[in-house]
Parts: structure tokens; sequence; C-alpha cells
């Protein structure tokens, strides 16, 4: 009888169990909230309002709700923290709409003559509608037909929209002026006048002049309708694309940061695509979802709200809102290092600038991984760092520029033209070793580490364009490629430090990573081929590098490559690609300042690992960093990120998100 008994209560824990728990969607209006409970399978919550759902999935009393791209930098911020999960997708669009400005056709007005017009727009922070629009007037300028706000320590912004104006509908807004036009002003569907249609309806009810919406929005009334261009001139709503005020992001299911959550979100809303999840009946468009969706793609874990809207959009935003005033800390350069070594020879760069006082311009940051330090800063919590050319298209990828790029010929560092440094991606063996380029199959190999050009990109590229497979780990029989998997046979052969401390780890905290610890690797014969630079045998042999190169003989080695072999020295005939060299990259608002601060360095660039050893003197970038990069080593990355484990998690959520803006 008490088997029986067990058994049923383990039956039913094991009902409980199986039994997910339901999704909580928040809503913001009655409409949304019946269609909500017509779907089925979601648990609604209804809010008064967009923060206040935000405020409750921060809380736990809801789980998920789609947002636009203002509202998502708010639920990105603290103490929210919440993560975009899965984007709208607008079919031919991808993941992105333009922003529009519609007029009725038969008026005679252009962008430049805005002020005084009555206006319609979607709502207060939201992206076609508000941050958009009011960002372009305000870049404008008084002087060619805009808006003029010196900050917030001026007057509100929605006071100088309201000067602007003479009369708008922006649902939400405090200032009562930019409610004069609505029927009642809240920011939720119970205003008629809330959100694309809202705001369009506005238009046609003859209330505004213009109204701020979505390149969609208008297209079914084309006979009546106009496209404001930001060149002065109107067009057909057909041709949103040459007639926009930008391209922006999709928007964007939220939630907390909770991987088992995102899962069964996704999974609740794929089962009611088809009982229309993406279909509002009445009046009332937009519910819930765009209408205009035909799928949701689910965007990488590590995706953040600034990851997904893109550095452009959101420092937009950002400086629409004008939460940060310059301070003395804005003049300081932090430059972010990876690994113990590197912060220290930071540090004492750092240390070589201070003034009597002890305050030096340069302050040093450090990260675990080069990955870590570029999402540092992305976020604004780091200015820099030096970084190899696969490394580059990472950052670049993620909205950070080159600004400065090292040069490796004194001759070229005389005049601001030279022509930018390259270096050779060359394998090294031993004199004696029998191993060809055709042979390397089942053999063991030293890699500088995965993602970087010489030791990764480049020979691993070249042995995919041939071998037409993605598993690597079972190309050699065993490998140290610094930041693989560390139960990976990729990990195998790295050293690390005491009882095997920081094995495998992407830095210098590993004496097998980079391209003198790649070719210690294979000097103390724990892999029979390096993939490294040409110089770094040089630098390592024949008295010169650190201690553990003493005795070693640059004689006692020779290059591989497709074509046989040769002398180290003859790298131009024998070598893997001729690729850019290391760069400094920044975001793009911040280039200035770092050009500015390198080319005042007076610096012996050998005594800093923070650039090669081999560097003379840095050069300013002026070009993006495809052009930097050029199609040849863009196509070599781009065939090699066809397997998707060698794509970054970081580079995998910043291309999941790619919304360039026309601007």
């Amino acid at each position: 009888m008490k088997l029986f008994i067990i058994c049923g209560i383990l039956s039913c824990l094991a009902l409980v169990q199986a039994d997910p728990q339901p999704v909580r969607w928040c809503l913001k209006s009655e409409q949304e909230l019946k269609k909500c409970q017509k779907l089925g399978s979601l648990t609604c919550v209804q809010k008064p309002g967009t923060l206040d759902c935000i405020k409750a999935i921060q809380n736990g009393e809801a789980d998920a709700i789609t947002l636009d791209g203002g509202d998502i930098y708010t639920a990105g911020l603290l103490p929210h923290n919440l993560h975009p999960i899965l984007a709208e997708h607008y079919g031919t669009e991808a993941t992105c709409y333009y922003a529009v400005a519609v007029v009725k056709k038969g008026t005679d007005f252009d962008i430049h003559n805005l002020r005084g017009k009555k206006s319609c727009h979607t709502g207060l922070g939201k992206t076609a509608g508000w941050n958009i629009p009011i960002g372009t007037l305000l870049e404008m300028g008084e002087k060619n037909g805009g808006i003029t706000w010196g900050g917030i320590d001026e007057k509100p912004l929605e006071d100088a929209v309201a000067e602007f104006f003479s009369a708008s509908c922006v649902p939400g807004a405090t200032n009562l002026k930019l409610c004069q036009l609505c029927k009642n002003c809240k920011r939720s569907h119970e205003n008629p006048y809330y959100d694309y249609s809202g705001a369009f309806q506005c238009l046609k009810d003859g209330a505004g002049d213009v109204a701020f919406v979505k390149h969609l929005t208008a297209l079914n009334d084309g006979d009546n309708y106009e496209l404001l261009c930001k060149d002065g001139t109107r067009k057909a709503v057909t041709e949103y694309k040459t007639c926009n005020w930008a391209r922006v992001p999709a928007h964007a299911v939220v939630s907390r940061s909770d991987k088992d959550l995102a899962d069964r979100i996704e999974n609740v809303l794929n089962t009611l695509k088809g009982k229309g999840l993406f279909t509002s009946e009445g009046p009332v468009k937009d519910l819930m979802f765009k209408d205009a969706t035909t799928e949701l793609q689910r965007l990488p874990e590590l995706t953040t709200s600034y990851i997904f809207l893109g550095g452009e959009y959101w420092n937009a935003i950002h400086s629409l809102k004008r939460e940060k005033t310059p301070s003395d800390s804005s003049k300081k350069i932090r430059w972010c290092t990876v690994g113990t070594v590197q912060l220290a020879k930071c540090d004492e760069w750092s240390a070589s600038l201070s003034d009597d006082e002890g305050n030096s311009r340069l302050v040093c940051e450090t990260e675990k991984t080069v990955q870590d330090c570029i999402k540092k800063i992305m976020y604004d919590r780091a200015d820099a760092i030096s970084v190899d050319g696969g490394e580059v298209y990472t950052a670049g990828t993620c909205g950070l520029v080159p600004a400065m790029v090292e040069q490796y010929d004194e001759a070229k560092c005389t005049t601001a033209s030279g022509d930018p440094s390259t270096y050779y991606a060359v394998a090294v063996v031993r004199k004696n070793s029998l191993l060809t380029w055709d042979t390397m199959q089942g053999k063991t190999s030293c890699h500088t580490a995965v993602g970087r050009t010489a030791g990764w990109n480049i020979p691993m590229g070249l042995l995919h364009k041939e071998f037409k497979h993605c598993n690597f780990a079972t190309y050699f029989s065993k490998s140290c490629a610094p930041g693989a998997d560390l139960d990976s046979t990729l990990c195998a052969l790295c050293k690390g430090g005491e009882a095997g401390k920081n094995k495998c780890k992407a830095s210098s905290d590993e004496p097998y990573y980079g391209y003198s610890g790649a070719f210690r690797c294979m000097a103390e014969n724990a892999g029979e081929v390096a993939f490294i630079k040409h110089s770094t045998v040089a630098e390592n042999t024949d008295g010169n590098g650190p201690d553990w190169a003493k005795g070693l003989k640059s004689s006692d080695f020779k290059l591989i490559c497709p074509t046989g072999s040769a002398a180290i020295t003859e790298y131009k005939n024998c070598n893997l690609a001729q690729v850019p060299a290391h760069a400094v990259v920044t975001r793009p608002e911040k280039h200035d300042d770092i050009v500015s601060f390198l080319k005042n360095q007076q610096i012996d660039f050998s005594t800093i690992t923070l650039f090669r050893e081999s560097t003379k003197c840095l050069q300013e970038v002026k070009q993006s960093y495809q052009d930097f990069l050029g199609s040849k080593y863009l196509n070599s990355i781009k065939s090699l990120h066809e397997c998707k484990q060698s794509k970054s998690e970081l580079e995998e959520a910043c291309t999941a998100r790619s919304c360039p803006t026309t601007a």
C-alpha cells in the first residue's frame, strides 16, 4: 500500500514537472487584452502603459511584451535590464523598417517648413514617431528649419518640441501642448491617436498636418498622401526606400535574461502563429505585434538591447534624453587590456603620463578576453583596444571602427600618406620536419587563438575551402587554440599556468597564446606546426625574445605552404596570405580623440605589449572596417564563417540584428 502511495505521489510530481509554467504576456489596453484572451495559451496581464509592463516583467509579475526600439532602449537600462529575445520579421524587409513623415497631397510644405505645423506622433519615446523625427529636426538645427535645443539644463526636450509645432498629439507626453490634438494623451490603444494607425488617423481626421509613422502605415492610402524626404522633396508613399528619415531596427519581444524562459516564450508563440498572432481585428491595428510581421526570429542569447539596436541608434536615443553631461572623466582614454601581462604594461604606460598629483589621462581597464573588451567599448565602459584583423572584423560588425593601424616599416612613418602595413600569415615547422601542407591532417598544431587572423582565420579558412567540413577539432589530432572549448582537442596542447590555471585562455595568461605563444608551443615540441606571422621567428630566436627563447636559432625552422616549403626569410614567396596589420578600434564618436591621443604619444612601441613588438609607429585610419580589411580578407572570413562554430557569440549577436541607418 505504501509503495502504491509513493508511486502515486511520484507520478503526480512528474505530471507537475512536465506541465510548463504559462507565459504571462503584458498588455496595455482592453483591445490587446481581448486579443490575448482569444489567442489562448497565454496568461494575459494588463497594465496601464509600456513602462508599467517593463517594471512588471522586471519584477517577475509578467514575462514578455513586444516593444519598439525606443522602448527596447528603456527596457535595457538598469534597473530593468531586460533583453530582446525575438525580433519581428517583415518578409523582404527582414528585421528593419523605415521611419517616414506622411502628409496629405495638395499641401505645399517640405521638411524645412515644419515649424508652426500640427504634428501627429505614435508616442513619446517611440522610434518612428518620436526618436527619429525629433532627432532629425534637432540635427538640422534652426538654420535649416529644425528644432533648437540647448539641452536639459536649458529646458525639457518636450518644451522645445512644443515651441516648434503649433499643436501636437504625442501620446505619453507631459507637456499639455503636445497633448492638444489627442483624444486623450494615454500611451496605449485607449487613445485612438496612439501608435502607427492612431498617428495616421490623426492626420486623416485633419487634426494634424504631418504624421510620423512607419513606411507601411500609409501604403493603402497612397492616392491621397505623400512622404516628406530629408532632401526637401516629396515622393509617393511607395517610394519609402529613397524617401525616409531612417531605417531602424524591428520591434522585438523582450523579457528577463533567462534562457529557459526565452525557450518557453518562443515555443508558446510558435503554437499561436496560425491562430491570428500577427492579425488585429477591428479599427485598432498592430495589437501585441505589428500586423506586417511574418515570423519571429530568435536572437542569440548574448543579445542585449544595445547590441540589438546598434550603437548609432542607441546613441541617438541617448542624446535625445541628455542623460549624461560632459565631465573631466570623458577626457580620459580608457584602454582595455586582456590578461595580467597586458594590464601591467598598460599601468606602466599610464604611470609615465601621470602629473604631479598622480593623475593620468590614460586609464587601464581589464577583461578576460578581447570579446569582453569589445563589449566594454561598445557599452562606453572603455574606449580602445589594439586587435588583429579577425578581431577588427568582429568589432566592426558590432559598430566599432578602426582608428589607428600599426606600421612596421619605419620609412613609412615619416609621411602621413605612407602605405598601411600588412604582414604575412605563415605556417612554421622544425627544419627537419617531414610535414607538408598536404600531410597536416591528423598531426598536432599551435594557433595564436580562435578568431585571430594568422593563427586561425587564414589557415582554417584555407582548410575549410579545401576539405569542406566544419569539425576543425577532428582535423588535427591535438592542438592549442586559445579560446576554444577547454574540453576539446583544440585545447589539449595548451600549457596554462600553475596547476593548469588559465589553460587555453585567450589571453597572455596562457603561455601558448598569441604569435610568440604559438611559436613557443611548436618550439617546445608540444605541436608540430605553428600558425603565426612572418616576423615571429626572428623576434624569438638568435638571441631575441624572452627567456624561453634563449638558445633557439632561426635556422632550425622553416616555412611550409600550399606550394611547398622555404627558408624562414622567404615568407613573401611561401605564405598563407598577406593580411592587414593590427589596429586600434573604438566607438565612432571617440575616433578623433583616440587618434589625437596616440599621435601625441612618443612611445617606444617595442616595450609595450599592447602593440606588436615590430611596430614602428601608428597611422590614422579613415576607412570603414570593411575597406580596411579588404574584400579578399572579408571573403576569407565569410567562407570560414559558413561554419557556425567559427563565429564568436558576440559576432553572431551583432550580425543577427544588423540594420544600418540610411542617414
